[in-house]
This record gives C-alpha cells, structure tokens and sequence, in this order.
C-alpha cells in the first residue's frame, strides 16, 4: 500500500476516534499508531506495573521520612534565608499559631534561625502573611470580640503570587457583618479609600492617636482584614503591652523592650476579598501544595489541613496528574485505606528511609507543628495543636507527650526510670533568638 493512503485512511481512524497517534515505543523515533482501547490497556498495565514496585512502609518509617522532608531531622536542617524560603515553600498557606512561627516551627527547621530573614524575604515581596480561614462568630469566648491577635490566632506564611488562590479556597469575609470597634471601621475606610499606608499615614488619615490605630490594627488583623509588607508588623502586635517600644519615641522602659513596633513594618494594607478563581485552578493548586508539603498524600494524613479543597476534586487532580506521569500513584504507607499518591522524588527519600536502620534519634515538636501528627498516623490519642503542647519521638514513634504548662509528662510507651530525665531534657524547646525572646513571654527553654 503507498503510504500516503495509508496516512490518508490513519487520519481517518484518528478522526472517528479508533486510532491514536504519539511515540508510545521507547528507542523508536518517529510517528507510531495505535488502537485507543489497545493503548488504554497497555497505560493500565503500566501504572499498575509502577504501583507494585514500592512495598508500603509503617507509619514510623513514614514520620522518620517526613522529619527528613520538611527539615527537622539531623543533617537535613536548612540554613540561611535561602534555606528559609525553601522551608516557607514546604509549608506554604499552612495556619499556626502565630506565636509558634519563629518559636518553635522555623527555629526547629534552621540553623541558626534570625527573624531579618524573614523580614528581608517579606519586604522583597517574596512572602505575604495573614490569616487565610474565616473567624467565627464567638471566637475569642465573646461574639462582640474587640481584642486584638493574640500567640494562638492562626497566621499563614505563604508566597505573595499564590496569596489569591488561597483565599479564593476560603469563605468570603464580610468586614459589614463583623462586630467592629468604631476605630477598626475608621481604619478599613482609610484602606479602602487611599489603598496601603504607612502608620504615620493612617494616623492622618484617621486623625486618631497613635494608640488607638495600633489597637485597630490588631483588631482587624485578627480577624484576618490587613496585613503589613514586613512580619515585624505582626511582632509588633504580639508584643506585651509592658515591652512594647513607646510609639514615636518617649521615655525608656526598664527592662527587656522590643526592638521594632508598628511604625516599622511597612505599608499596612486591606487583605484582597475572595477572587475570582475556578474551583478546578484551586483544587489543583492545593494538591500540589500538599504534594510539595508532604510528599506522599493521602486523606487520613492532611486532617488537620484548613487549605482543602474537597478530597474529591483533590483526588481528580491527583488522578489526571498520574496518567501524565507527573505523580505516582500506588500505596506507600501501610495501614490507612483510599488512595495514595508521591513525588517521584519522594520516593527514592521514602526507600532510603526505610531501608536505613533507626539511629535511636529524638526530634521534639511543638503541638502546633505541622508534624504533629499523633492520634492522625498513630494509635494513641490525639495532641491539641497548641503551641505550649510538646511531643517527642523516637525514630518516628511518639514516646513522651507535654501538655500546657506546668503539668506533668505523659509517657507514651514503657520507659526505664534512669532513661526518663534524659527524655524530658530531649523535651524542652530550643533557646529562641533574642529578637523572638522579647514576644514570647514567660516560657522555659532549653538553655
């Protein structure tokens, strides 16, 4: 047959829907045709084919490899404000506490952690913060809440770029429906007439004393309404009021006072209402931020995510991304059912983990740490993601848990009496840098 006939009748097939063209050969250049149910069948048997080279790995396994992925254990901690920005991609849109940010989280995934790096990585405009979820009514223990962010109210790290799809994956805030003081409505109607100001800017604007728009500012940064270009400004605002830098000056206070204050922070500005987003863009955003996050993903292990999309549309994307070859799909932790999808990177890390034997290490985490993860991967019960809770593992099993302070150690598995002062010093936080220790308050750390 002359092989223009026979592409002349190929394109026939392809153009009723029998035939499909590509390179689906390895080592064969050139076009090659095949039978669309044909080739379904062989992509089929290949993705089941590369399911069943990984053997599942135990939960123990599995934390010993997520301390690896997101930094925390030894010989895998990030430096410098590269390494920062590394470790802000990882946990990108991810809502803490916001006294544990640079108490407990980044501290414990960095050598060496300095807050001017985060403020450098902010005012570059690499890295927004603010509060993604929507307050409810009530939070706070009253519904006419006034009070500004306090060391628990969640607060997001995330890259400015993807600050819109995160919000678009949230509730749409009313600021109308909110129980307001008259100075935060003062305040939003500066922004939202003359757009981001300084501090100086908006004590004009409103003709208010200067304490009284640094009290507005907090309000309405706890209920996620403004944001300001540096993390100072959030500093600034967790600061207790005894420690706080005189606003424009005054007299020196005695004892430890805070280095930074409102009027540094940069521009203050109104957080962007719910864009304009497809469900499907967000969904996909989410799952590769999960993948991005923990590696492998699977519903059980992002429970305590608040940036979700629903699991199905989730699962959608992650299904599209596996035929494309993007992801794999398989089932790589044992013992916690529906479906499961990897980095192709992740997996080599998740093989080397598990063929490496425990080294007897102890990492500690905080209760509000994204790797708080008992009671989620473990059988024990869960640990409130509050930031005074501590948790400390042994080659990825919880051995001794923390809970407020003051109280008493709770030991998770059989422990000799001589092991356990060794254990409780393994438990206490790290000594945070001095520019972090003048907002945390009263707390015990290590030395």
């Amino acid at each position: 047959m002359p092989e223009s006939d026979a592409d002349f009748a190929l394109a026939g097939l392809e153009h009723e829907g029998f035939a499909l063209r590509g390179r689906f050969s390895s080592g064969v250049e050139g076009t090659e045709w095949c039978e669309r149910r044909l080739l379904a069948r062989i992509h089929r048997y290949t993705l089941d084919r590369l399911r069943k080279e990984i053997e599942p790995v135990n939960a123990a396994d599995f934390l010993r490899f997520l301390f690896k992925w997101q930094r925390l254990a030894t010989g895998s901690r990030a430096e410098g404000p590269e390494g920062l920005a590394a470790v802000l991609d990882v946990l990108d849109g991810y809502e803490l506490a916001a006294g544990a940010w640079e108490s407990e989280v980044l501290p414990a995934r960095l050598t060496d952690y300095d807050p001017l790096w985060l403020d450098g990585l902010c005012l570059s405009g690499e890295i927004a913060w603010g509060r993604l979820t929507a307050t409810r009514n009530g939070e706070g223990g009253t519904r006419n809440r006034k009070v500004g962010p306090v060391k628990s109210t969640p607060i997001a790290l995330f890259r400015r770029e993807r600050g819109e799809i995160w919000r678009a994956g949230n509730p749409e805030v009313d600021s109308t429906t909110l129980p307001l003081s008259s100075t935060g409505k003062a305040l939003l109607g500066a922004f939202e007439t003359r757009g981001a100001l300084f501090f100086g800017d908006l004590v004009n604007a409103t003709g208010l004393l200067r304490t009284e728009v640094e009290k507005g500012l907090a309000e309405l940064v706890a209920w996620g309404l403004v944001s300001s270009d540096s993390f100072a400004g959030l500093r600034a605002l967790l600061v207790p009021s005894d420690r706080r830098r005189p606003l424009g000056g005054g007299y020196r206070r005695r004892g430890r006072i805070a280095p930074f204050g409102v009027e540094t922070a940069g521009r203050w500005a109104r957080t962007r209402g719910k864009p304009p987003v497809a469900e499907e863009q967000v969904a996909e955003a989410v799952a590769w931020q999960l993948l991005r996050r923990y590696g492998v993903v699977f519903r059980r292990l992002v429970q305590r995510e608040t940036l979700l999309a629903p699991w199905r549309d989730i699962l959608r994307v992650y299904r599209r991304l596996e035929a494309r070859g993007e992801v794999r799909g398989g089932r790589f932790v044992g013992g916690f059912s529906g479906e499961q999808y990897a980095l192709p990177e992740a997996i080599g890390l998740l093989r080397s983990t598990r063929r490496e034997q425990g080294a007897e290490e102890l990492i500690a985490v905080s209760g509000a740490d994204p790797l708080n993860l008992v009671g989620i991967l473990t059988p024990d019960e869960a640990v409130p993601a509050i930031t005074t809770n501590r948790i400390l593992y042994r080659d990825g099993v919880p051995i001794v848990v923390k809970e407020g302070e003051g109280k008493s150690e709770r030991f998770l598995v059989d422990v000799p009496a001589e092991e356990r002062d060794i254990l409780r010093g393994a438990l206490l936080r790290r000594r945070p840098a001095p520019l972090v220790r003048t907002y945390l308050g009263k707390s015990k750390a290590a030395g």
